[in-house]
C-alpha cells in the first residue's frame, strides 16, 4: 500500500520511520555503488590520476547523481505513479489505453522490464565481490579464497529466500543507517586531506573534461554511470513506502552521504596517485578496515536482497498483466503483501548470478557487464515519461520536448558509452533481456490466439440456458463453478461439460477474473454479481496487477452466496492441448516454446487457490 497520503499534520515519527525503513529496501543498490564505481572509472581512464582527470570524473559523478537520480527519478518520475506504484511496468500499464502508439509503449515497457532482470543477476555478483575484495588489504594471501567465499554467500542468500525476509528485514534499516553514516565520515576524512576536490561541484569541470579529452572522456562515462544504477530500482520500489518517505531518505541522508564519499575517494586519489585499487577501503584507517569489510558485506547482502525481492514483485506484475506464464507465488508474510517468493525466478537468478561470478571472477571485470542493461532501461523510461507528460500532465509539445529531450540526450550518451563495453561482457545482460522479452511476446501471442479460438463461436448465457431447457440435459442437485475469461458469453468449459456429460448442476456460478491496469483494487470495487437466470449467477471480480486472486475466498465473502455449501461445490476448468494451425498460426519454433512454457506454468488450481479435490478439468485441442 502506498503511504503517499501521510499528512504533515500527523505525527512526524511515521514519516521518519518510513524514510528509515526505505534505506534497506529502496537504496540498497545505489547505496553500495561507491564500492566499485571510482575503481571502474580509473580503470577505464587507464589509471590516469592526473588532477584534471580525477576532478573531471568527480564532477561527472556529482552531476550524474543530481540530474539522473535527484531530478529525473526523485523529482519527476516519482510524480507519475500508477496509484502509488512505480517502475517501468507500472508506467507501461498506466499509459496503455491512453495513447495511440500502444506498440511503442508496450515495447518500451517490456524491453525495459526484461533488462531489469539482467541487472538483477549482475548486482548481487558485483556488490558481494567488491565488498569482499577489501580483504586483500588486511589478510595477505587471501585472494584465492575471495571467489569461493563470494559464491558461498550468494548461494546462502538465494537459498534462504523461501523463508521470507519479514523477520530479518527489521535489521536492514539500522545496518544501512550505519553504512551511510560510515560512508559520510570516510568522505569527510578524505576531503580533509585535499579540500580542493569540492571545486568539482562546479559543472564546468564536467563540461571541460567531456570536451577536452575526446574518446577517453566518452569511455569514462560508462564507469561514471555505475553511480546511478540503483535509480531505476528506486522508482520501482516507491510503492513500498510512498513518495515522501523516499524523498526524505534520499535528500536527508543518502544523497549527501554519496556525494561526500565520492569526494573523499577523489581526494584520496589526488593525495595518493599511485594507489588506484580498492579506493573505498584505502580511504579508511587501517584499524577500521576489518569492521568496514564486515559492514560492507552486510550492506551488499541487503542490496542483493532488495534486487531479488524486486524481481519477484516485477514477475508478479508481468504474470497478472498476461506477459508471463503463471508461476507458483508464495506469500512469506501475512501482514506484508510485498513479501513473496517465486521459486522459478529465485533459482534462475541464482544460476545466472553464479555464472557471472565464475565467468568474470572480479568486480573490476564485472563492471564491463554492468550498466548497459540499466542505461537502456533508463532510456525506455525516458520515452514513456515523455508520453506521460503529454497524456497525463497535458504538457505542451515544447515543454515535453525540452525536458524529455534533455534526459534523452543524457541517457543516450550513457547507453553509447556503455556499448563500448559490449564485447567485454556487456552483451550478457542484453542477451538475457532479449531472450526474456521474446518469451514474453510469444506467451502473449499464444494466449491471445487460444482465447480467440476458444471463443470463435460465442453463445450468450441466456441463449445457452434456453437450449438447456429445451433439450434433454438433466439438472442435478449441487453447485457448479465455472471459470470464464469472457464475462458476457458462455464459458467454453461449460459447453464441453454439457456436451460430454449431458447434465448440469442446478446452481451455477460463472466467475471471471479481470486484472486491471492499476496495482490494487479497493474492496468496495472488487466484485460485481449479476443474476442471469434462476440459481444462475455471473461473478465479475477485478484485481490489480500487484494482487494475487483467491477465488474461493472471494466467493465465500459474497453475501448472496451465504447459503451455498462450497465444500460440496464442483469447480470446472478447461485444459487446452495446443496443436499447429493450418493457416496464419504461430511459427513452429514459437509454438514449441509456448507449449513448453504452458506445460511448466503453475496450474490454474494452484494459482487461484482452488480446492484440489473438488476440481474437474476438461480438455480439448486448440490450434494456434
Amino acid at each position: 500500500m502506498s503511504h503517499t497520503n501521510v499528512s504533515d499534520s500527523s505525527t512526524r515519527s511515521p514519516l521518519f520511520l518510513l524514510a528509515i525503513g526505505a534505506l534497506g529496501i529502496v537504496f540498497g543498490d545505489i547505496g553500495t555503488s561507491p564500492l566499485y564505481t571510482f575503481n571502474a572509472v580509473l580503470q577505464l581512464a587507464g589509471d590516469n590520476t592526473q588532477p584534471e582527470t580525477v576532478l573531471g570524473a568527480l564532477s561527472l559523478l556529482f552531476w550524474t547523481l543530481i540530474l539522473i537520480t535527484s531530478v529525473k527519478y526523485v523529482m519527476l518520475a516519482m510524480r507519475i505513479d500508477n496509484n502509488g506504484e512505480g517502475g517501468i511496468l507500472a508506467l507501461m500499464s498506466l499509459l496503455t489505453g491512453k495513447e495511440k502508439q500502444h506498440r511503442l509503449i508496450i515495447f518500451a515497457g517490456l524491453f525495459g522490464a526484461a533488462l531489469v532482470y539482467g541487472d538483477g543477476a549482475v548486482t548481487p555478483a558485483i556488490s558481494v565481490l567488491s565488498a569482499l575484495e577489501g580483504m586483500e588489504l588486511i589478510i595477505p594471501g587471501v585472494s584465492p579464497y575471495i571467489l569461493p567465499i563470494t559464491i558461498a554467500i550468494l548461494i546462502a542468500i538465494f537459498s534462504v529466500q523461501h523463508f521470507g525476509t519479514a523477520r530479518i528485514s527489521k535489521w536492514f534499516a539500522p545496518v544501512m543507517v550505519v553504512w551511510f553514516m560510515s560512508m559520510a565520515m570516510l568522505g569527510v576524512h578524505g576531503i580533509i586531506l585535499n579540500p580542493e576536490v569540492l571545486k568539482a561541484l562546479n559543472p564546468w569541470y564536467s563540461v571541460h573534461f567531456l570536451f577536452s579529452n575526446g574518446y577517453a572522456s566518452f569511455v569514462i562515462l560508462g564507469g561514471v554511470f555505475l553511480c546511478v544504477t540503483g535509480a531505476e530500482a528506486l522508482y520501482a520500489d516507491m510503492g513500498h513506502f510512498g513518495k515522501r518517505p523516499v524523498w526524505l531518505a534520499w535528500f536527508g541522508l543518502v544523497f549527501p552521504c554519496l556525494l561526500l564519499n565520492y569526494a573523499g575517494q577523489a581526494a584520496f586519489i589526488l593525495a595518493n596517485p599511485h594507489l588506484t585499487d580498492n579506493i573505498f577501503y584505502r580511504l579508511a584507517p587501517s584499524v577500521l578496515r576489518g569492521p568496514l569489510i564486515v559492514l560492507a558485506t552486510l550492506a551488499t547482502i541487503i542490496a542483493s536482497q532488495a534486487i531479488i525481492t524486486g524481481a519477484f514483485s516485477m514477475t508478479r506484475q508481468a504474470i497478472q498483466l498476461g506477459w508471463l506464464p503463471r508461476m507458483r507465488i508464495t506469500q512469506t508474510a501475512e501482514d506484508n503483501y510485498g513479501q513473496i517468493y517465486i521459486g522459478a525466478v529465485n533459482w534462475a537468478l541464482m544460476v545466472a548470478t553464479l555464472a557471472l561470478v565464475l565467468f568474470f571472477r572480479s568486480s573490476a571485470a564485472l563492471a564491463s557487464a554492468y550498466g548497459i542493461a540499466v542505461s537502456l532501461t533508463m532510456l525506455m523510461t525516458t520515452c514513456l515519461l515523455f508520453i506521460a507528460m503529454r497524456q497525463i500532465w497535458n504538457w505542451g509539445r515544447v515543454p515535453c520536448a525540452l525536458v524529455a529531450g534533455a534526459f534523452l540526450v543524457i541517457d543516450s550518451s550513457f547507453v553509447a558509452a556503455n556499448m563500448a563495453k559490449l564485447m567485454n561482457g556487456g552483451y550478457i545482460p542484453l542477451l538475457l533481456a532479449a531472450v526474456l522479452c521474446m518469451l514474453m511476446i510469444i506467451w502473449r501471442r499464444g494466449t491471445t490466439q487460444i482465447v480467440r479460438n476458444i471463443n470463435e463461436h460465442p453463445v450468450s448465457m441466456t441463449a445457452f440456458l434456453q437450449t438447456i431447457r429445451e433439450s434433454a440435459v438433466s439438472r442435478v442437485p449441487g453447485t457448479g463453478i465455472f471459470l470464464s475469461k469472457q464475462p458476457d458469453i458462455t464459458p467454453a468449459v461449460m459447453s464441453w461439460h454439457v456436451a460430454r456429460n449431458h447434465a448440469l448442476q442446478k446452481n451455477l456460478i460463472v466467475t471471471t477474473i479481470e486484472i486491471a491496469m492499476v496495482p490494487r483494487i479497493a474492496s468496495e470495487e472488487r466484485v460485481r454479481v449479476q443474476q442471469v437466470d434462476e440459481s444462475v449467477y455471473r461473478v465479475m471480480a477485478r484485481y490489480g496487477f500487484m494482487e494475487s486472486p483467491n477465488i474461493p475466498q472471494l466467493l465465500q465473502g459474497i453475501e448472496l452466496f451465504a447459503q451455498v455449501d462450497f465444500t460440496d461445490a464442483t469447480w470446472y476448468i478447461g485444459h487446452e492441448s495446443v496443436v499447429g494451425a493450418p493457416h496464419n498460426g504461430l511459427p513452429a519454433w514459437q509454438r514449441k516454446l509456448f507449449v513448453f512454457m504452458k506445460r511448466n506454468s503453475s496450474h490454474v488450481t494452484d494459482y487461484y487457490s482452488l480446492p484440489h479435490n473438488q476440481v474437474i478439468e476438461i480438455g480439448r485441442q486448440v490450434s494456434i
